[in-house]
């Protein structure tokens, strides 16, 4: 480091600082990645060659990417920002073996400033300053020699080519090797810092410009319900980040479902989410859209279930104690209880039962009308889950008193998340309680399912957000129960019982709401409807 300061203060090309800016970060910022690399290329004889290639390609590719971005009056700051975000991104990758993908870009962006607090920690700290701003003020100090203009594009060019034939010649060299990583190892490439999290931004971006450019589109005009039908008061639930397999009802050995196991509920023990972020799933699961169809494109202009809903005259309402609807209900009422301005239950931090406090009053305005309410949870928001219950709730111990998850034992790592479970177990039972004080004006119901589940260090990986084509189970099998009056009808309570171990999904939900409301659309698929009394053999 003390040759590399004595060297760019002395005077340096900027075609040197772009190679010095590249072996920095290939070098210190890339430990996950070439740790990935060799678990499945290991180092011996026959992979050496290969690995020694491979280091010194994605070492010129970075070089190559800086090189086209980097002019004379751009280069400074474009690699400042560089090592400041690869300082970040690479202290979440070695961390949480976090993918930072286009919905992980997405996911940040809808982050407040409470939740990127539970991500701060001691090590990242040292990750930016040493990684980060250690490197940038060296880069700022630098002293550039420039050539003439024209000399200097012409030096860019020859550098850039360059590094472009060095990158082909050892893709030509190793081609058996580089067939197998792109082809049958995909997944290694996402942690390449910052060569992944560059394409996904410029993704993102495009994606974006891409998204508020289409039309938007209205479905569901049709809807209809039978204005002689009893009306409904239901209330959908979206869970965060709650895993199955973690709830007692689907077997799990700690009792993390108490209160839920006395009510006479519906549990689906086989559910699976849409995608592995929260910027993805919740609009995703209110689409029309299956996951295997929807894109960010489509759920940002298109309408969703809760649009049709409105169309058909239904009461609707979002409590919101997470980051935000991510565009769902933008066209519906919307309350925010993040803060103590509208959530009476904050101490340490703002919890999901206080969405609960007013809210028989709204469902008194709106008895004589069908009404929908979303209430978009908390949860097991990680990394520190140890904040998403009240101290009452603490039940299993030890527990996880920080962020640095892998600083943490295992067992201490899942009680702190279970009694995050055993919180939502309590704030359900409160829901299912509510909602029989008022089965004999309306009737009544509970759908509740999470956004996606969570990896809790298994195979060295934490939270979510993971691909879908590599993210293990854990992050997308997650916890759906339903709850209703006795007098609630439309449903099948028989068939329901029959049916519950199916597999279902997060396509279904966008079907079963309108189902559960019995509004008539053309938009209405029945054998999407999980609460359909026709649908007794699901489709494959």
């Amino acid at each position: 480091m003390k040759y590399i300061s004595n060297k760019i203060q002395q005077g340096i090309s900027s075609n040197q600082l772009i190679i010095l800016v590249s072996i920095f970060l290939i070098t210190f910022l890339n430990i996950t990645f070439f740790s990935n690399i060799i678990q499945v290329y290991p180092v011996n004889i026959k992979n050496i060659s290969f690995l020694i290639s491979l280091t010194w390609g994605f070492t010129a590719a970075t070089a190559f990417i800086l090189s086209l971005a980097c002019t004379r009056y751009t280069i400074k700051p474009i690699l400042i920002i560089i090592l400041i975000i690869s300082s970040f991104t690479g202290y979440f990758m070695d961390s949480y073996h976090a993918v930072i993908d286009e919905s992980m870009i997405q996911n940040v962006m809808h982050t407040d400033i409470n939740e990127s607090l539970d991500l701060f920690s001691f090590t990242l700290v040292l990750y930016v300053i040493f990684l980060g701003i250690t490197p940038s003020w060296l880069v700022y100090k630098s002293k550039l020699i420039f050539q003439r203009k024209w000399l200097e594009l012409i030096s860019r060019l020859k550098f850039t080519a360059i590094i472009l034939i060095s990158i082909i010649s050892v893709i030509l060299i190793f081609s058996d090797y580089y067939y197998s990583f792109y082809r049958e190892h995909k997944p290694l490439r996402y942690y390449s810092n910052p060569s992944y999290y560059i394409y996904s931004a410029v993704k993102y971006i495009k994606t974006s410009f891409k998204s508020a450019s289409l039309p938007f589109k209205q479905i569901g005009l049709d809807a209809t319900i039978n204005p002689s039908s009893p009306t409904k008061l239901v209330i959908f639930v979206v869970g965060e980040t709650a895993r199955a397999n973690r709830f007692s009802l689907n077997g799990y050995q700690k009792i993390t479902n108490p209160q839920l196991a006395k009510e006479n509920i519906i549990n689906f023990p086989n559910f699976w989410s849409c995608g592995t972020s929260t910027a993805v799933s919740v609009p995703c699961l209110f689409s029309k859209y299956s996951s295997d169809t929807y894109t960010k494109e489509k759920g940002l202009s298109t309408e969703n279930a809760l649009d049709i809903l409105k169309h058909a005259g239904v009461s609707l309402l979002w409590k919101d104690n997470n980051s935000s609807s991510l565009g769902v209900a933008d066209r519906i009422p919307y309350i925010n209880y993040k803060s103590s301005k509208n959530n009476p239950i904050c101490n340490d931090e703002c919890r999901d039962e206080g969405m609960l406090v007013n809210l028989q009053k709204y469902i008194n305005e709106h008895q004589n009308k069908n009404t929908f309410i979303i209430l978009h949870q908390m949860g097991n928001h990680g990394p520190a889950y140890y904040k998403r219950y009240p101290k009452e709730f603490e039940k299993f111990s030890p527990i996880c008193k920080t962020n640095q998850l892998e600083d943490c034992s295992k067992e201490s790592l899942d009680n702190a998340y279970d009694n995050a479970i055993l919180y939502t177990d309590y704030f359900l039972a409160k829901i299912i309680s509510l909602l029989k004080k008022n089965s004999l004006k309306q009737q009544t119901a509970l759908f509740y399912v999470s956004d996606h589940g969570e990896s809790l260090g298994e195979k060295r990986i934490y939270l979510h957000g993971l691909p879908n084509f590599v993210a293990p189970d854990n992050q997308r099998h997650v916890p759906a129960i339903f709850w209703s009056s006795e007098n609630f009808t439309g449903i099948n309570k028989n068939i329901l019982l029959k049916n519950k171990q199916e597999k279902y999904s997060h396509d279904y939900i966008f079907h079963s709401i309108l189902g559960l409301m019995q509004v008539n659309t053309s938009e209405y698929n029945e054998q999407l409807d999980i609460f359909s009394s026709a649908n007794q053999t699901k489709p494959q």
